[in-house]
């Protein structure tokens, strides 16, 4: 459900239709009704200013109203008939009202203002859901099952529980089930945001759209395709932008008491001054003062401030989607940071290399490099980055959930997991490893021991003065993340993050900052699948756009373009600044409002003068909301700058 309910017509968007939504500010109806309303209205000032016929100028102004009127004017009286009133019935009103007082040029000066608010806001908010379609993508098309002891390819729809699905080395899972035979390594970035794969077996649960990696397992079905993983992340985020989709704007907000206070008010001028005076003076009057209440300045106020923020937002690489957005900025007072993407580089890179036996560094890395030379496991890239060259080794062979085997010059070498080669006098090397956050491998050749490398997904260089800078301003810092706990703990420890919440799948993240947002404001920064959830649990949410996912990207309320995680502060000042200018508006809209309506009241002003107050209000709102698209100050004074690359350690 977009977040755009037009203020003419009030009402939320229809289910599908932001499927048809427009792509360019030109594409939306209103925008275009108000340019052809506009032209009539110079063309009829024009003729007024030759002295030309009166009837060709009210023509040209009758057909100004109507073709900016009929923007939110019909739609309006439908949802009047069903008693509901907001910003559209009062500008309604108002057009009405200086058409009876015979200004029709008026009129359609106000409703053409009124569709160009209409358009600016439309197109501000323009929001989709192509991102689910990503998530959906994940599921394969067919899944292989046992039955009657032959396999069989099904559709995964077609999966029934406590059936045994077969997974191929570098299929994706169909649905969540449970492994009874096999070990792999299991990328399960999609779902947990895992960096490097996970070692599986026997007993173990596996995820929908995770990615087998060199064995053939049998895992048994645990839920159907309606009911795995994936699709409770799309149910969350639909239950999630739902609820985000029915509140109001905030102009609907301050029109909700205004029109009806309004429209009571003009009715009791217009009885009782026909009671103690001229009926035809006080009932004019009490159309001139429904004029002064028109909130035109208000309803232009908020889309001019979002489409100019927006804007320069996107210079900074930073997407901001509508006023919610901006909005929400200033209300945040906790930021959930997602550990894979926002806090680290997703590029798992050598850390550590120990030595044992006369080994030195160069040569285990170069049995290792020789061993995952045609590897696809991700810690096969960062070993192979980690040397200048390499030759491959001869009869590589793949132990499922446990390393490599195969031959040097004749010569037998292994690569593995601890435990499947004894660690021996690397023993402690290996746990301080482990408690560093790294993923730690053995190097074996000819049967002995020559050395440890521990591959690490390394801190963003600018991760910590991010973190220290969000904690100086006042914000809560929490970081979540589908990794163990040992890892998580030793990450957060080197960022300067208290708040841990680790081994989170995707709906527990989302419940963890259901829980936060209990406690304050909190706005979610992540980059993946799995953090989709948590993005539209959040109070706001925020994707770091260069490497995340569609789904990541679409949930989120602001999305940081770049890589360079020091964008966020920026994002948040520009739109806490661009929140303050939005209030600004607001205020001086509803200033002149407070100070037309005695005035019409009393007849000092009539309503030629109303409206030109109300123009000119408009013209410094939309001067004020401009300013929001300066971006020189905020950009000198936040420019990110090259931090140096961190230095990959060693040990011998």
């Amino acid at each position: 459900m977009s977040d755009a309910c037009g203020c003419g017509s009030d009402e939320p968007r229809v289910e599908g239709e932001e499927e048809h939504e427009p792509d360019k500010w030109w594409q939306v109806t209103e925008i275009r009704a108000a340019a052809v309303a506009g032209l009539l209205l110079v063309a009829a000032l024009i003729v007024g200013w030759a002295d030309g016929p009166r009837p060709v100028k009210l023509t040209l102004e009758a057909l100004a109203l109507i073709v900016a009127g009929y923007t939110f004017v019909p739609s309006t009286l439908k949802r009047l008939a069903r008693g509901k009133i907001g910003v559209g019935t009062l500008m309604t009103i108002a057009a009405v009202g200086a058409v009876l007082l015979g200004e029709v040029g008026e009129a359609a000066m106000l409703a053409f203002l009124f569709a160009i608010s209409e358009g600016l806001e439309e197109y501000a908010v323009t929001r989709t859901r192509r991102g689910l379609r990503a998530l959906l993508n994940l599921v394969p098309d067919t899944a292989t099952v046992l039955r009657g002891g032959r396999e069989q390819t099904v559709s995964p729809a077609e999966l029934v529980l406590g059936e045994i699905m077969i997974v191929k080395p570098g299929e994706r899972l169909a649905t969540d089930g449970t492994i009874r035979t096999g070990r792999t390594a299991l990328d399960t970035s999609a779902i947990t945001g895992e960096s490097v794969p996970v070692e599986v077996g026997p007993g173990d649960e596996v995820f929908a759209g995770s990615i087998n990696g060199t064995g053939v397992l049998e895992v048994e079905v645990t839920a159907g395709a309606q009911d795995n993983s994936l699709a409770k992340i799309v149910k969350i985020v639909e239950a999630e932008q739902s609820r985000k989709g029915e509140a109001q704007r905030l102009a609907d907000k301050i029109a909700k008491p205004l029109v009806p206070g309004v429209m009571v008010a003009a009715a009791l001028i217009a009885a009782i001054g026909s009671i103690f005076g001229d009926p035809l003076v006080w009932i004019e009057r009490a159309l001139v003062v429904l004029v002064a209440a028109s909130p035109c300045a208000l309803a232009i106020a908020i889309p001019v401030t979002v489409v100019a923020a927006i804007g320069a937002a996107s210079k900074l690489g930073v997407l901001v989607k509508g006023g919610a957005a901006l909005e929400a900025v200033g209300r945040i007072r906790g930021i959930a940071l997602d550990k894979t993407g926002p806090l680290t580089r997703n590029k798992p890179v050598v850390s550590e290399v120990a030595t044992t036996n006369g080994a030195i560094r160069d040569e285990v890395l170069a049995v290792a490099a020789a061993l995952e030379a045609r590897s696809e496991h991700p810690l096969a890239a960062a070993i192979l980055a980690a040397v200048d060259d390499y030759t491959a080794a001869e009869d590589v062979g793949a132990v499922p959930g446990a390393g490599l085997t195969g031959h040097l010059g004749g010569i037998p070498a292994r690569l593995g997991r601890p435990g499947w080669i004894d660690p021996g006098p690397l023993a402690s090397d290996i746990e301080r490893m482990q408690h560093a956050g790294a993923t730690a491998v053995l190097i074996e050749r000819d049967g002995t021991l020559i050395g440890a490398i521990a591959v690490r997904d390394e801190l963003r260089p600018e991760a910590r003065d991010v973190v220290a800078g969000l904690r100086r301003d006042g914000y809560t810092v929490a970081m979540l993340t589908g990794d163990n706990e040992r890892t998580a703990r030793a990450l957060a420890a080197d960022v300067g993050i208290d708040e841990v919440h680790a081994d989170l799948r995707p709906e527990d993240k989302a419940r963890i900052v259901e829980t936060l947002r209990g406690t304050r404001p909190t706005a979610m920064v992540g980059d993946g699948v799995n953090d989709a959830p948590a993005l539209a649990t959040a109070d706001l949410g925020i994707a770091m756009g260069a490497m995340g996912t569609d789904v990541a990207i679409e949930t989120a309320d602001v999305a940081l373009m770049g890589e360079d995680l020091r964008h966020l502060p920026q994002a948040l000042q520009h739109a806490r600044r661009s929140r303050t200018i939005m209030w600004q508006n607001v205020g001086l809209s509803l200033a002149i409002i407070t100070v037309l309506m005695p005035l019409a009241l009393f007849g000092v002003l009539g309503l030629a003068a109303v409206v030109l107050v109300h123009e000119v209000a408009e013209i410094v709102v939309i001067a004020n909301g401009v300013r929001a698209g300066r971006t020189r100050n905020l950009i000198a004074a936040t420019e990110p700058t090259k931090a140096p690359e961190p230095v990959i350690g060693a040990r011998s």
